[in-house]
């Protein structure tokens, strides 16, 4: 960040003591403590959302969460001369949560239990901000029109590179797998569910990983709830099991543990449970390998989708024996 954003910082009633760098931010160490300014993408109307939710998770007193600094003026943004909006938010100058530590990650688990128990707007607000519910099957049905798109793509192709043939290998056991788990949760999804979360107000944070779970004294404090939106709130726990369960091999002990911490506290419907499963069971890495192969330049492939490729498919077996023990009961 330059010069002519940390000038922005004369819009707010604070008193910097000195600035430094942080990753893509500034930090100001002012007088009530560390602050970050940061560049703000996306739509400036969301913000509102997450200052609104932000301060009902503050009054609750739950769990410690980052809070919106407002301007001179009271508004949550403000702009340079190119347009670019800052935000400037608190900020917690601990480390992140410990992913190859079970029981923080046990921890991190409880506080997102906390968290979605408190994470929820009235009516009233959700009318206010025009807020409409996430329709996970609009999402995977997206996502099966573009690997279907990228296998005749590749089909087409009369030269093909390693990563292109490998990719192409194994491309329709996971096609199939994509068609079939979003057709099994077509007739299982109801239109009633999507009313209910609208009803209920529910939102997630919607990148509850550890980046964004920041250690504090003996808790937790979150951060980053800029992708918030409305939708069921085992999204938040299906993204922090992907990435602990595709580290871990697929771990059913694990596995069991993070449920188990998440239903202590909050325990899931039956519902839940049989969504976090097609979440979970639906090849979400394949169609980013994929995603990321098709939508980057192709002249040149990076070993590290073949990487990532490789490790994928080592870790397939042990991924359906982990759904099928751990939701043997879903048919």
């Amino acid at each position: 960040m330059n010069d002519r954003a940390v000038a922005l910082l004369d819009h707010y009633d604070i008193e910097v003591l000195r600035t430094r760098k942080g990753r893509s931010a500034i930090l100001c160490d002012t007088k009530a403590g560390c602050l970050i300014f940061k560049e703000y993408i996306g739509n400036p109307e969301k913000i509102k959302v997450q200052n609104r939710i932000l301060s009902k998770i503050a009054q609750s007193r739950v769990l410690p969460v980052e809070e919106i600094i407002p301007t001179k003026e009271q508004d949550l943004l403000t702009e340079d001369t190119d347009g670019k909006k800052y935000v400037l938010k608190s900020y917690f100058e601990n480390r992140e949560c410990n992913i190859h530590d079970a029981e923080e990650c046990r921890d991190a688990v409880k506080t997102l239990a906390r968290l979605h128990k408190v994470m929820f707007l009235d009516k009233e607000d959700v009318d206010k901000f025009g807020l409409s519910v996430f329709s996970m099957q609009k999402e995977y049905e997206k996502h099966n029109k573009e690997l279907r798109k990228v296998w005749r793509y590749l089909h087409k192709k009369s030269q093909k590179s390693f990563f292109e043939t490998a990719l192409l290998h194994e491309y329709d056991y996971y096609l199939e797998q994509a068609l079939e788990i979003v057709s099994e949760w077509q007739a299982f999804a109801l239109e009633s569910d999507l009313e209910y979360i609208k009803e209920q107000g529910m939102l997630c944070h919607g990148d509850y990983q550890y980046h964004n779970i920041i250690k504090t004294g003996q808790a937790f404090s979150i951060i980053n709830f800029e992708r918030c939106l409305m939708d069921n709130p085992i999204r938040d726990l299906c993204l922090f099991m992907r990435k602990l369960l595709e580290k871990s091999n697929w771990s059913r002990k694990l596995g069991e543990s993070l449920l188990d911490a998440y239903n202590g506290i909050r325990p899931l419907s039956a519902r839940s449970f049989v969504e976090l499963y097609y979440r979970l069971a639906y090849p979400e890495k394949f169609w980013k390998i994929v995603n990321f192969y098709f939508n980057s330049g192709k002249a040149w492939i990076p070993d590290k989708n073949r990487e990532k490729l490789e490790i994928l498919s080592g870790q397939e077996k042990e991924k359906q024996i982990f759904l099928e023990t751990l939701f043997r009961t879903i048919s």
